[in-house]
């Protein structure tokens, strides 16, 4: 028999509880009869060889349990040998079967002890995010499949075990029309958000949890630079096109093999500026099944607010949101009286969308070679734009008042100044940087040629040529509103659209409905 923690299992540790009349497993005694299996071996060698299952009992039991469990198992002979087919079979069969009968229930017990003890050293260590993500709805709905890049991770024994003691579970509450107090209230309900930049092409799958938060089920992230060469020819290439259709059919797979409630697909500044971009669009629903809008300006800036919402901190009085993506980058001014609305975006009171970004700028002013002056060009370009750009000024010596940035330059900048061995978002999302210390991360970046830059783990080969044209975005905004301090968000449009599908269907509200009803 097979033991999920320990390996091969004699059969003889398990038979005490055959043998004893109160039914009762004692693992404790298990130990101290460890001088005596040898002796029960022997003893079991000896033994007739229809009563095999008289070989597992300890050599300490007592006379009256020996006693009980001889008359017991006369009294079965007996009773198996008055029917009619039993009344003339010869006592060695009927031994036999008895032997069967008793390593049946043996093995039975010893299966499911073992899986008593994995539950039980395992309960303690399975937390909210070890649990399924989707489980068995009565509605009807299929549950949602793995991902299909995720690794099939293998399952031992104590795995198994749990895994099968959970169905039990959620079988035994399904058949009585219950839900499992440990069951998330709407486990197949799952949103998703696509955003096709000048850059990049992000997809998120999610799940609403607590109130205003939700659990990334599935992600995908490729950078296909679909604005390649757009600002001289107006055009998107071939190659860039080839890039992002090849990018959105992944996306396309992970979408057919979930069950999504709602989903929402944006395209941005490049299929915007681009003249070709609605025969592109075209072209993604042929070869991929994929719709995608195209939002303008003031959608992207209030999607991006959306998105960072939950860094913003409720002392917070004033904030200048940016994100400096690939083809523009927008900026939104949010001020926070007193009362605080349920949406961040109610609270913007002005925004503006340059219609530049790091590989726009890059192209013009290049992206290589960027010396001291090259890199102030940039500042100067962005600093023309933003002056055109009628906004109040805003005291940055305020305590209540910081800069949100949330783009790839920002969280390259912090990646860098926390020397990361390689990229992780747990610890760069939600960073604080000071204003001294963005300022020798850009100086430090525009020492390195564009091979230092390449060899960064937290740059990389395919943004090298765009990092400084962003940190001369970034510049002319630290320039146009000084801050002491700036709050690192990676998160942005994907993010503002899964927050916006899943308040407007009120999924959050309806927990606290059902909590409440709980609570009753």
């Amino acid at each position: 028999m097979e033991d999920p923690e320990g390996g091969f299992k004699s059969q003889s540790d398990g038979a005490s509880a055959v043998a004893r009349k109160d039914g009762k497993k004692s693992r404790r005694r298990k130990g101290k009869r460890g001088g005596q299996s040898r002796n029960a071996a022997q003893a079991a060698s000896h033994a007739p060889s229809g009563i095999a299952g008289e070989a597992a009992r300890p050599m300490d039991a007592r006379p009256t349990d020996i006693a009980a469990e001889t008359s017991a198992r006369k009294r079965k002979r007996r009773r198996r040998g008055s029917g009619a087919s039993g009344e003339g079979a010869p006592r060695q069969q009927q031994q036999g079967d008895q032997a069967a009968s008793a390593n049946r229930a043996l093995a039975h017990d010893g299966d499911a002890a073992s899986g008593k003890r994995g539950r039980r050293k395992h309960r303690g260590k399975r937390g909210l995010q070890g649990r399924p993500l989707a489980q068995t709805k009565p509605s009807g709905h299929q549950p949602a499949q793995a991902p299909a890049n995720q690794p099939n991770v293998g399952r031992g024994p104590a795995q198994e075990a749990r895994g099968e003691n959970d169905n039990r579970v959620q079988r035994h509450h399904q058949e009585r029309g219950e839900r499992p107090a440990s069951a998330h209230p709407w486990p197949d309900e799952l949103y998703a958000a696509l955003d096709l930049g000048t850059n990049n092409c992000r997809l998120l799958i999610a799940q609403p949890t607590r109130p205003g938060q939700f659990r990334v089920v599935d992600a995908f992230s490729r950078i296909v630079r679909l604005g390649e060469g757009l600002a001289a020819s107006g055009r998107l290439s071939d190659d860039a096109m080839d890039r992002a259709v090849d990018a959105l059919r992944v996306c396309a797979g992970k979408l057919k093999n979930r069950e999504i409630r709602r989903m929402r697909l944006i395209a941005t500044e490049a299929c915007r500026q681009a003249s070709n971009g609605e025969e592109f669009l075209q072209r993604v629903v042929a070869e991929t099944g994929l719709e995608l809008e195209i939002i303008d300006r003031e959608t992207e800036a209030r999607l991006a607010v959306s998105g960072c919402s939950s860094l913003v901190g409720r002392e917070t009085r004033s904030v200048v949101l940016f994100d400096i993506g690939g083809g523009s980058s927008e900026i939104a001014v949010i001020r926070i009286g007193d009362s605080r609305f349920s949406r961040l975006a109610n609270h913007i009171t002005h925004w503006t969308s340059l219609p530049v970004g790091v590989v726009t700028l890059s192209e013009r002013h290049g992206g290589r070679d960027v010396t001291p002056d090259v890199f102030e060009g940039m500042v100067l370009e962005v600093e023309g734009m933003l002056s055109g750009f009628d906004c109040p000024v805003i005291d940055g010596d305020l305590g209540d008042f910081h800069l949100i940035g949330t783009s790839g330059t920002v969280t390259t900048l912090a990646g860098v100044h926390l020397d990361l061995p390689r990229y992780d978002r747990r610890k760069v999302d939600g960073i604080w940087l000071s204003d001294d210390e963005v300022s020798a991360m850009q100086a430090k970046l525009l020492s390195w040629d564009f091979a230092s830059r390449a060899a960064n783990p937290c740059i990389g080969p395919d943004r090298a040529d765009l990092v400084l044209a962003g940190c001369a975005i970034l510049e002319a905004i630290r320039r146009r509103w000084p801050s002491p301090r700036m709050r690192v968000a990676d998160r942005g449009l994907r993010e503002g659209l899964l927050t916006d599908m899943m308040a407007d269907d009120g999924v959050w509200r309806r927990h606290r409905h059902r909590r409440g009803q709980r609570g009753k």
